[in-house]
């Protein structure tokens, strides 16, 4: 890509942050973390990274000082100053809550008692203080910690927002505030199915948006409209070759990214590379634009590229050939990988309210990985953190607020990509908060090579909202499995004391954010239909939206569209299920050949 402007000023180190680096000792191991939905406590130094800890009376260990890592190279060759980061798992130092035990007020000299009146004229003044001091902190937190922005309308997965109601949440969010209300009637019944078409073998057609008039639906070699109301088709567009790419962002004016490849699949070759970008507007089906660059890994070839993101004017698509950003108006290349640039490339983006690149830098065998906050038009990096050591790939969960999962040290071990959250502030590039994610507690899902991919997480209102596993019921019985939906605060990385519970034979995954309400499916029993709730994000009070039929005996319909491996969307009255997969069905699955490519429930 082309120079980026100059970099911003040095920032003043944080007095209070050592200069802890890689491969200094650790502190002694302390004991393992409670269970689910347990208050945590603060994570841990770890990986190599310690630094001087906080402020503590009677602690028992003090770090080494370790010299600050070198920065690696940025993009064209542009460094920008690193802030100095707090050690890896290591949160910053937390206030003195309200509420906190205030120390005695100091005898006076000469060793004689207070009288009474003394002792409660002091008792009252020292009253007065801390009514005050918390008036002023609570005002503080009001403003500072409200809603930052409006972010890019999203159809699907997590998003951010801040929202606005009348409940005030532990991390400054606010809880409400939604544009979905619940109808008069939530009883929902099915409007229509999207036939599944034929495909000669494994066809990956992830990718839907619903607009106030169409519910759009990637397919093959092509992308289609239908009616929200009858299904009918609205429009079609074909493409030059099949859909391996989408956005799960979409502008204010309904204009969503997409990847395509070049020629179409014909046996036995039925992988073609994934090398065009373009830009479709669903309003209308048009292909605005479609482009395509050279450079990077790819040399002289077209670049490959495994996902594509849309934040505020710019389109940006990344892979193992690098990656390369795009004007969404016309296509006019912002940045695209530079030939010589083999010591960092850029795995992928997470779009939104903000750009975030996931880097990876090194040689081969001491390879290691950056999150860069990006301008979005010039590329050059406003701030970015250093992963620890043990992280090959990283997911972003959330543009901004900066929320990061990965897998350290493929401690992980189910397959999730999920071992830890990284709370990043975006401005400075420190760290706030690290939380674990114990796979055995938490159902949250990344894919661990693909930068924006994570599903079943939502944040917002200065939260994490994680669904737990499945565990007994309340009854014990055998079916009566449940789980619930925790939130964790991202400036302390700890639990908050509300949480969504799903109800016996239930089961609750978060869709997105809708204001400071969580959007959340609800996973039914057998004999029940699905239900979409929506959560406020504060108090974890659940509203009922919507409810679906019960799928008959023998029937295709809801229980098709499993939420691990399924795009559920829900907008005004409306959910639409549909697959991310197709496969060629066999022989002996004649139950596999009737399944819908989507489907749509309604309360309209």
């Amino acid at each position: 890509m082309t120079q980026p402007p100059p970099p911003p000023p040095n920032q003043p180190p944080d007095p209070t942050q050592g200069q802890g680096g890689f491969g200094a000792p650790t502190p002694p191991q302390q004991p393992p973390a409670p269970g689910y939905g347990y208050p945590q406590q603060p994570p841990q130094p770890g990986y190599g990274y310690p630094q001087a800890p906080p402020q503590q009376p009677q602690q028992p260990y003090q770090a080494p000082q370790a010299p600050q890592p070198q920065q690696p190279p940025q993009y064209g060759g542009y460094q920008p100053q690193q802030p100095v980061q707090p050690p890896y798992g290591y949160p910053t130092q937390p206030q003195q809550p309200y509420g906190y035990a205030q120390p005695p007020a100091p005898a006076p000299a000469g060793g004689k008692k207070l009288s009474a009146q003394l002792q409660i004229l002091i008792a009252a003044a020292v009253a007065i203080v801390l009514i005050v001091g918390v008036g002023i902190w609570y005002a503080k937190s009001s403003g500072d910690e409200g809603n930052e922005g409006k972010q890019e309308v999203s159809s699907a997965g997590p998003a951010s927002g801040g929202g606005s109601g009348e409940a005030k949440g532990t991390g400054g969010g606010t809880g409400g505030g939604g544009q979905e209300k619940a109808p008069e009637n939530v009883q929902a019944k099915q409007a229509f199915t999207v036939p599944k078409p034929k495909v000669p073998d494994v066809t990956d057609v992830s990718g839907s948006w619903v607009t106030d008039k169409a519910y759009v639906k990637t397919g093959i070699n092509g992308i289609t409209a239908y009616d929200l109301a009858k299904g009918s088709t609205a429009w079609t567009l074909p493409l030059t070759g099949q859909v391996c790419g989408a956005s799960r962002h979409v502008t204010a004016d309904n204009k969503v990214a997409i990847l395509f490849e070049a020629s179409k699949r014909v046996a036995p070759r039925y992988y073609q590379q994934c090398t065009e970008v373009g830009v479709v507007d669903l309003a209308t089906g048009k292909l605005l634009w479609s482009t395509s660059v050279t450079g990077g890994s790819a040399g002289d070839d077209k670049a490959r590229f495994s996902e594509v993101t849309v934040s505020g004017k710019t389109v940006a698509a990344g892979g193992t050939d690098g990656g390369a950003a795009f004007d969404i108006a016309n296509g006019n290349p912002r940045w695209k990988p530079q030939p010589n640039d083999q010591n960092c490339y850029d795995l992928g983006y997470g779009g939104g309210e903000g750009l975030v690149a996931v880097r990876k830098c090194g040689p081969y065998e001491a390879q290691y990985v950056l999150v860069q906050n990006l301008n979005p038009t010039t590329g050059a990096p406003l701030s970015q953190y250093k992963m620890p050591a043990g992280v090959e790939y990283a997911s972003v969960v959330s543009s901004k607020p900066l929320v990061v999962a990965a897998d350290v040290g493929d401690s992980a071990g189910d397959g999730s990509g999920i071992s830890d959250f990284f709370s990043i502030d975006e401005k400075t590039g420190k760290l706030k908060a690290k939380i674990t994610a114990d796979a055995d507690q938490y159902a949250g899902r990344c894919r661990s090579t693909e930068v924006e991919s994570c599903t079943k997480l939502a944040v917002g209102n200065n939260r994490l909202y994680v669904p737990t596993e499945e565990h007994e019921g309340s009854t014990g019985e055998y079916g009566a499995e449940t789980n619930e939906i925790i939130a964790f605060d991202l400036n302390t990385g700890k639990t908050v004391p509300e949480k969504a519970d799903a109800g016996d034979k239930y089961r609750l995954v978060p869709l997105r954010m809708d204001g400071g309400s969580i959007i959340a499916y609800k996973s039914p029993p057998y004999d029940k239909g699905g239900r979409i709730v929506s959560i406020d994000g504060v108090t974890m009070k659940e509203t009922l939206l919507l409810e679906n039929p019960a799928t008959p005996s023998g029937s295709v319909g809801e229980k098709t569209f499993s939420p691990d491996y399924s795009e559920i969307l829900y907008r005004d009255g409306r959910v639409f299920m549909s697959a991310q997969m197709l496969s060629s069905p066999s022989s002996s699955s004649s139950s596999s050949a009737k399944e819908p490519l989507a489907i749509s429930f309604t309360t309209r």
